[in-house]
């Protein structure tokens, strides 16, 4: 029984076993800390989840043991296999990879908070120019402690338990070699098993989409997933495969992002162009201002008065969403009206692609255009798609005039001074201009300037008093602007990036974690309205083009919403890992290959009475997979402008 027990085979099952129990151990404490990302979860489908998830833990377990694996089953002679060095070398070769995935997965229980999806390779690309990563993670240690007490229970377990194997005596026999052999053919035929999560002729490799068998809800796929399995196959999902769901002409008839209005058609600004004005175009994009935390979307209950009053002055819409779940995936959607599929456009092998945006193609008119972000220079990878973009100037830490003085100590320029410095800017600019401004105050670790602690509502979390300063911000902005020539000459355009710090049940599903709002204020030309359609951040573009009266052909995967009636009443995104549209009234989920979710998200606002996703229109499956199909195979041959490169 001691030789059993001590037999590298078994020692090496044990080990694996104790780092599969960890992660169950993690994925119930996420759970037990974090009961607002997935609610209404019974016990029956929480288990269900928790079985689901063992086949996620064993394919990264599987990979980051690979070596030690080997190791420990190769059948070598027992005293080559017992040696102290040996199994020195095999227990760091297990240990190092396991607490760095375990780690991970623990830091994840955090990050995944913000970005409502496993941390995946891309996060590499997203924060590489960022110097600022230490004092973030340091600054998480201490406001999640509970998270990090668990990190060190966790990893500490592994090292306690890890069981060596040792005490055996060498056996050189034939029959030792044959059994020890077989025993590794055996084991490498499971492993492999194991590392694809399944076998045979038709069983492809799990990735992140087998893991909405397990759930209800997309959001779900969080507890199912482990981050080293996230990281593992997101490598390798790094390029893309068209669909071919239409052949070339029927897909163009069904939907393409080639634009060419009728020129014939003028509206008020075109005929004021004719006589010489042209209007500047200032767009905001406010760092997580979600639907929720705005009083005008909520009957007044919210954290914007100035926001509120501006917006009961601007076109808008109830329903109005954003592409991503990241600030990252915000510039190319609002800007160029490309949108998240997938992956963040900016950290795919086709970044490098040439795009248009609202800068390239109102800069080729004669525009001054500019982009500000109050953080370090070359964070996020603004700068650089900026710069891609067509925009001719870039402000950023590096051009504001006393960064040290008005730094928030974590990200950027608070925004109330960067906000004064953008206005100033723009008013030494010729006109007309196009300029874009991305905001940060509202952002983790949701600090306030100190002179304001305690002066903004608390509200019930934490972002929230950081929505009301950045509100104030805005309002200061805009008292200055009105003091300028420029003022009654310039388009406003309001977005935010993306939601965060959700809490209403209209608001934490598959619909609502995208509301975001998109207002276009321009008192001199436009009525107050609120539109009863829907609209997403990549109408945007279009919607800007439209208004000014740009005439020339363009490539935008949304629609003018604002000049005229869209075509197509859709908005479309990536909520990992299926794809979605929300139509007027329907909200439509498919995998790449069947509708797998249906539901009225107008009538039923928690997403709580699924329909028949075989009562889902053809029309919009159609329209859904046709985008899906233009955005991979335009991405994979460079045709992302209108026609294909930049002229």
């Amino acid at each position: 029984m001691k030789r059993f027990w001590n037999h590298p085979w078994v020692c090496a099952a044990w080990n694996m076993l104790v780092v599969m129990v960890l992660y169950t151990l993690s994925r119930l404490f996420f759970y037990w800390v974090s009961p607002d990302l997935f609610p209404d979860v019974t016990g029956r489908h929480l288990w269900e989840m928790m079985v689901g998830g063992l086949r996620f833990d064993l394919t990264a377990v599987l990979y980051l043991s690979a070596v030690y694996l080997l190791l420990m089953l190769l059948p070598l002679p027992m005293a080559w296999r017992q040696n102290k060095v040996y199994q020195t070398v095999a227990k760091w070769f297990f240990l190092v990879p396991n607490l760095l995935g375990l780690a991970v997965n623990c830091i994840d229980m955090v990050y995944v908070r913000f970005t409502d999806r496993r941390t995946t390779i891309t996060f590499f690309d997203e924060f590489q120019n960022d110097g600022n990563l230490l004092s973030v993670f340091l600054q998480g240690v201490t406001q999640y402690w509970y998270v990090t007490l668990f990190g060190i229970f966790a990893l500490s377990v592994l090292i306690l338990l890890f069981r060596p194997s040792r005490g055996l005596s060498d056996r050189s026999t034939v029959r030792y070699y044959i059994c020890e052999s077989v025993l590794f053919v055996v084991s490498v035929y499971l492993i492999v098993i194991g590392m694809r999560g399944g076998f045979g002729a038709y069983t492809r490799p799990i990735t992140l989409s087998n893991a909405l068998q397990y759930t209800n809800r997309p959001q779900e796929t969080l507890l199912v997933l482990n981050t080293p399995f996230s990281l593992m196959r997101s490598t390798e999902g790094s390029t893309y495969t068209d669909p071919h769901y239409f052949e070339p002409e029927e897909l163009e008839a069904i939907m393409t992002p080639i634009h060419d209005r009728d020129k014939s058609r003028k509206t008020k600004v075109e005929r004021q162009e004719a006589n010489g004005e042209r209007l500047n175009v200032v767009v905001f994009i406010l760092e997580s201002f979600a639907t929720e935390h705005i009083g005008f979307y909520n009957q007044g209950n919210g954290y914007t008065p100035f926001l509120d009053s501006l917006l009961a002055q601007s076109v808008t819409w109830p329903y109005s969403f954003a592409s991503g779940r990241k600030s990252i995936d915000a510039m190319p959607s609002v800007l160029s009206s490309i949108p998240m599929l997938i992956d963040p456009y900016v950290v795919t092998p086709y970044s490098t692609n040439a795009v248009s945006s609202i800068a390239d193609c109102l800069g080729r008119e004669g525009y001054t255009t500019a982009f500000f972000h109050g953080a370090p220079n070359g964070s996020m990878g603004f700068q650089a798609y900026a710069r891609s973009a067509g925009f001719r100037n870039y402000y950023g830490m590096d051009e504001y005039p006393d960064a040290t003085r008005d730094f928030d100590g974590t990200w950027a320029i608070w925004d109330e001074e960067f906000l004064q410095f953008y206005g100033r800017t723009m008013s030494t600019m010729p006109e007309p201009f196009m300029t874009a401004v991305f905001t940060a105050s509202s952002h983790h670790p949701f600090k306030v300037p100190e002179r304001y602690e305690g002066l903004f509502p608390k509200g019930t979390q934490p972002i929230h008093p950081c929505i009301a300063y950045s509100d104030h911000a805005l309002r200061q902005f805009f008292a200055y602007a009105k003091t300028q020539p420029w003022y009654e000459r310039t388009l406003f355009v309001i977005t935010a990036d993306h939601t965060n710090q959700l809490s209403q049940p209209e608001y934490t599903n598959a619909a609502g974690q995208y509301r975001v709002p998109i207002a276009f204020f321009c008192p001199q030309h436009i009525a107050a309205a609120q539109r009863s359609d829907i609209v997403s951040q990549t109408d945007i573009m279009p919607s800007v083009l439209g208004f000014v009266g740009y005439d020339k052909p363009y490539f935008a995967f949304g629609e003018d919403a604002l000049t005229q009636a869209k075509t197509h009443h859709y908005a479309v995104c990536y909520n990992n890992p299926v794809f979605q549209i929300m139509g007027d009234s329907l909200l439509l989920q498919f995998d790449g290959e069947h509708v797998t979710a249906l539901y009225n998200y107008r009538k039923d606002r928690t997403l709580s009475e699924p329909l028949d996703p075989n009562a889902a229109p053809q029309e919009m499956v159609d329209y859904l997979k046709a985008y899906i199909q233009q955005y991979i195979s335009r991405m994979i041959t460079n045709r992302l402008t209108i026609d294909g490169r930049k002229s």
